[in-house]
This record gives structure tokens, sequence and C-alpha cells, in this order.
């Protein structure tokens, strides 16, 4: 098992449902997913490592090491470009995707087997324990975790609630904003009423 980990630094972002865990992890594998897909382990060992609380006003809890049941991570993040390696790459057709898993939301891309045009069947074939999503935004409203960015967001596939393709829509398009009350365009210098 701890072969598999000698090798360069990854740094890595887990949340659970009431942690944010920091630390790095020893290993060959350039990917994410790879890191926490491998083999039937159940835990990950992390090095240099701060917890924290959400919301939490105490001191983090630093260590030098740390065993992280991945059960338990609902997802990871990480911001460090992967080099492209074509000899690994299978074709796949982006989607945009929105994935609940409570108390977060994860917005963003998620890279699924071309189907012949059944979003469906794609879906029925995305597999893994943790699954990708890039470019992604997560934040949780109930936690009170504003909007946060990634280039990637691993979501835990057994933790995930809903996964459901997405799109962005603006609740103001089609009206117009400067209309006066009844449907009249409102005159330059017009007061609003109300």
């Amino acid at each position: 098992m701890f072969e598999a980990y000698e090798g360069g630094q990854k740094e890595l972002v887990l949340y659970t449902d009431a942690l944010i865990t920091r630390g790095s992890v020893r290993t060959r594998q350039h990917r994410v997913t790879d890191i926490l897909n491998q083999g039937d382990e159940p835990f990950l060992i992390l090095e240099d490592v701060t917890v924290e609380e959400f919301g939490g006003r105490g001191q983090p809890i630093r260590s030098d090491y740390a065993q992280v049941n991945l059960e338990a991570v609902l997802f990871a993040v990480a911001n460090e470009p992967v080099p492209s390696m074509p000899e690994l790459r299978t074709p796949k057709s982006p989607e945009q995707a929105i994935i609940s898993v409570p108390p977060f939301n994860v917005v963003g891309t998620i890279h699924l087997m071309p189907m012949g045009g059944s979003l469906r069947d794609a879906l029925r074939e995305l597999t893994g324990r943790f699954l990708p999503v890039t470019d992604a935004t997560y934040w949780s409203d109930r936690m009170g975790e504003a909007r946060e960015q990634a280039l990637l967001v691993a979501i835990n596939h057994h933790r995930a609630h809903i996964l459901a393709p997405h799109r962005e829509v603006d609740p103001w398009a089609g009206l117009d904003r400067g209309a006066a009350p009844g449907g009249a365009p409102r005159t330059e210098g017009e007061p609003l009423e109300g």
C-alpha cells in the first residue's frame, strides 16, 4: 500500500459534513480522482494537515499527519493544473451539471462517455468512487459557506444525492427593466412608482 504513495506531493482540501481538512498527499498519480479512487483502501494519509470546523471560531487543529476516512469525504478540491497526458485521454463529452452533496451544491463540467446523443445513458455509465467536476463552483447556503471556484472538485459519488444536467438561466431575461408600471416605457427623469 505505502509504495503507491511514493513520489510527488499533491495539495488537497477535503470537505466532510462538519470539517474542512487541508493537507498534502504523497503520490505518483497526476489526477486527484486517481488518488481518491485507487485501491481498496478506505483511508487517505495526509501530511502537514490543518483541520477546522465550518463556521468555527476556535483554533484550527494542526498535525504533521492525519488519516482521513474517504467515506466521510463529501468532496475534494484541487486548484493545481494537471498536465495533459494524451496517452491517457479518452474522448468524452463535456456537460454542465449540478450536483447536490448536502449541505453543499456544486456546479461545473462533468465529462461523459459519448453515448450516441443519449444523456440518460451517459449518466448511467458514469461510475467511480469519486467523480471529477471541472471549472467548478461550490457553496453551502445552509452552512454559510460562500461560493468558491476551483479547477477541480472530486465528488464522492456515494454521498451525492442529485447529479443532473444544468444550465444557467437569467431570471430577468426577456423582461424590459426600464418599463414603467403597466407596461408603458418609462421616460427619462420619470420617477419610479412604488
